[in-house]
C-alpha cells in the first residue's frame, strides 16, 4: 500500500499543478475533480476508508456540484456558452481521464490485493465513534463551519444573481 499512497500523492500533485497553472476554467474543474479523488485515495491507502469516502462525497461531490450551480447562477449568455463549448473538445478530457484511470487502477489493486498486501496496525474506526467526536468536545467548531458555509452561500448568490432590468 505504500507504493499506492506515493503513486496517489504524486497524481494529487500533477492534476493540483495543472489546476493552478492553466488558463483555461474549465480544463482546471477536471483537473481539480481528479486532484480531489487522487487525496481520497491517498486517504484510503493509508488505511481511512471513511475519510476517503468522505473526500469524495463531500468534496468531490458537493463542493463540484456548488460550482456547476454557481456557472448556472451567473449565466453568462449564449456566447459564453459557445466558448465552454469549443473549450470541451475531446482532446481535453486526455490528462484527467489518464491520471483517474491510474487512480482507478489503483483502486482495483487496492481492493483485490492479498491480505498480505494490506499495512498492519490499522484499525477501522466505525461512522458513529466520529460523530460522536465531531459532536462532542468539538460541536462549537462544527457548528461555526456550517455557518461559514451558510454565509458562502448566500455571497455566491447574491454575486451571482441579476437584477431585472426593464
Amino acid at each position: 500500500m505504500e507504493y499506492a499512497f506515493y503513486l496517489s500523492a504524486g497524481v494529487a500533485v500533477v492534476a493540483s499543478f495543472r489546476v493552478i497553472t492553466g488558463s483555461n476554467p474549465v480544463h482546471a474543474l477536471l483537473y481539480l475533480i481528479t486532484s480531489l479523488l487522487a487525496v481520497a485515495m491517498c486517504f484510503f491507502s493509508l488505511g481511512a476508508p471513511f475519510a476517503g469516502a468522505l473526500e469524495i462525497i463531500v468534496y468531490a461531490g458537493a463542493i463540484l456540484v456548488l460550482f456547476v450551480f454557481v456557472v448556472m447562477m451567473l449565466n453568462l449568455g449564449p456566447e459564453t456558452a459557445r466558448q465552454e463549448r469549443s473549450w470541451l473538445t475531446p482532446g481535453v478530457w486526455i490528462g484527467p481521464g489518464l491520471l483517474a484511470l491510474l487512480l482507478f487502477g489503483q483502486l482495483m489493486w487496492a481492493l483485490f490485493a492479498a491480505p498480505s498486501q494490506v499495512p498492519l496496525g490499522l484499525e477501522d474506526v466505525p461512522s458513529k465513534a466520529v460523530g460522536i467526536a465531531l459532536f462532542g468536545p468539538y460541536l462549537l467548531a462544527v457548528e461555526l463551519a456550517s455557518l461559514l458555509l451558510l454565509a458562502a452561500l448566500v455571497a455566491a448568490y447574491h454575486l451571482g444573481r441579476h437584477e431585472a432590468t426593464e
